[in-house]
Parts: structure tokens; sequence; C-alpha cells
């Protein structure tokens, strides 16, 4: 079975790497992008089956980037990341098709357990 694709977009390099490192040992194959250009240009190379997505992103805003993933192809999954306290801006990712969100700090292992729970497929009995 191929490898799910996991793609991480924060423009703080040390949440990239974390959650990189801890994705790779799940298993998954994953990609950094500390921008919106970049994030984009990993999404229509490699069509991630998901995507970690900070709001807050210099140049181009997580709203931003998401709509046009969303463009590029519908059915990449989006989790998106924020700081506290940014509900509309919630609402709006989630209206844009974001399947869920997380406050940062984040628990590491909760934002595991989501990403899991989107990537595996569910088991029909």
């Amino acid at each position: 079975m191929e490898k799910k694709k996991i793609l991480i977009v924060d423009d703080q390099y040390g949440i990239r790497v974390l959650l990189d490192e801890v994705f790779r040992k799940e298993g998954y194959t994953t990609f950094q992008a500390a921008n919106g250009t970049q994030a984009l240009t990993i999404a229509q190379n490699e069509e991630p089956d998901l995507v970690i997505l900070d709001m807050k992103i210099p140049g181009m805003d997580g709203l931003e980037i998401l709509k046009r993933i969303k463009l590029l192809n519908q059915t990449i999954q989006v989790i998106m990341i924020t700081a506290y306290g940014e509900l509309d801006l919630i609402q709006e990712a989630m209206r844009l098709g974001a399947l869920t969100h997380f406050t940062k700090p984040f628990d590491i292992d909760e934002l595991r357990k989501g990403v899991e729970s989107y990537l595996t497929p569910t088991q029909m009995s």
C-alpha cells in the first residue's frame, strides 16, 4: 500500500521540523513549506492526502492557501492550525472545506490522532 502524504505548512521552522519528525515516524511521506508559494507548488506536484496548514503565514495567509489548494484538488484534506481566539477565521476555513482545526500550542498526540482518523479508511462491518 502506498504511503499517505502529508504537507506541513508553517512559517515557524521548529513546528515544521517537529511535525515532520512525528509523522515520518508514523510512516507517512512528509513535505514542508514555509510559505504559500512553496505550499501550492508542493500541493500541485505531490498531491498530498492531507495538509496541516497554519492560519497565519506572512505573504499569503492560510485562508488564501486553503482556497487555492481546494481549487487544485478538492480531495486534499486540510487541518488548520490557529492561534488562540481566531474564531471568525476558523469558521471561514471550515466553510472553505477545512476538516477541523487545532489551536496553538496544540497537543501533538491529539493532532497525531486527528490526522490518523482522517487518513485511515473506516472499516465497514
